[in-house]
């Protein structure tokens, strides 16, 4: 289990069913609670690994419980979010786990402010604490129903939150006008690069992204009837059609590490789904590797814009 959580039950802390646990990662190991545990975690390949192990996996719920389980995210609108969603479902005991990098000592300041903690525990460089629920104590911290973005609907926690993206301002900038019928946004986000692709020549628009908060927000966003909306990895994502053009801001973290293999990964899952002449566009971060990626898996590959931060490449025609 979680060493935190693990050390508050030994200390005395009970959990109740019906018990939900909020934005839990692989990396907090759940093994120990009861399978009927309600895990909700949005984002796709962690909600799969928490089904995979036999919980009740969704990627969103207002479901009544009887206690609840916050496991912070990085961002502050989003911890404060989970925070009064955990008290708004939940009638018992609502526990915060957290680390330090994650702002956990000034999350628990400002819940100190408004209700009795219990605890706190200190162990493996972050604290858990947990106290009596009260939705009206945190009634200013839910995420707002309608958050708009440089006319966008966007939400707490999700890439590009409070703004249009620059990469993808620059990727949008550099995409051809003579459009193709058949294009896959990978890691469509809340749908910016998506919204600018429609135009009469479009057959199908395929946002795919893991994020299912995201996805939401792209629905709001990319309203054209042509446009279908996966909630899936975009690694391993299978195409219902081939496809003419894949366009794409790929992450390069799901952590605080970089870690370029996600973007390869985003880049051979498109060769995999394009057409002989397919072509990918993509925007990434100046300093990330891609180069020798790009080649792998397609035969012509150029830098067509960039700056001193980023840089824009077109691909074209995958191999094999």
């Amino acid at each position: 289990m979680s060493p935190r959580l693990e050390l508050a039950l030994s200390s005395g802390l009970s959990l109740s069913q019906p018990l939900t646990v909020l934005a839990p990662t692989p990396n907090n190991d759940l093994s120990d609670l009861p399978h009927e545990t309600q895990v909700v975690q949005p984002f796709k390949p962690f909600h799969d690994h928490f089904a995979a192990q036999g919980f009740v996996a969704t990627p969103n719920s207002d479901a009544p419980s009887q206690d609840a389980v916050v496991f912070l995210p990085r961002a502050k609108a989003l911890a404060r979010a989970l925070v009064h969603q955990a008290c708004s479902r939940a009638s018992g005991i609502i526990v915060v786990d957290g680390a330090k990098t994650d702002g956990v000592d000034s999350l628990l300041k400002d819940i100190r402010k408004r209700v009795a903690i219990n605890g706190p525990i200190s162990k493996a460089h972050g604290k858990i604490f947990w106290f009596q629920s009260d939705a009206d104590a945190f009634a200013d911290w839910a995420a707002p129903e309608n958050q708009m973005v440089d006319g966008f609907h966007t939400a707490p926690g999700v890439f590009s939150a409070d703004g249009i993206d620059p990469a993808s301002a620059l990727l949008q900038r550099s995409l051809p006008t003579k459009r193709v019928t058949r294009i896959a946004d990978l890691g469509a986000g809340w749908g910016f690069l998506s919204a600018g692709l429609i135009d009469d020549t479009l057959h199908s628009l395929h946002l795919v992204e893991a994020d299912h908060t995201a996805l939401t927000c792209a629905r709001s966003n990319v309203t054209d009837p042509r446009a279908q909306f996966h909630w899936a990895d975009a690694t391993n994502w299978t195409a219902p059609e081939p496809l003419d053009m894949v366009i794409m801001n790929p992450p390069f973290h799901t952590s605080r590490s970089a870690d370029s293999a996600l973007g390869q990964g985003f880049i051979a899952n498109a060769a995999r789904n394009l057409t002989r002449n397919g072509q990918l566009w993509m925007v990434a971060n100046r300093h990330l590797p891609y180069e020798a990626t790009l080649a792998e898996f397609f035969t012509r590959v150029e830098e067509v814009a960039g700056d001193n931060r980023f840089k824009v490449f077109h691909a074209s025609r995958p191999r094999g």
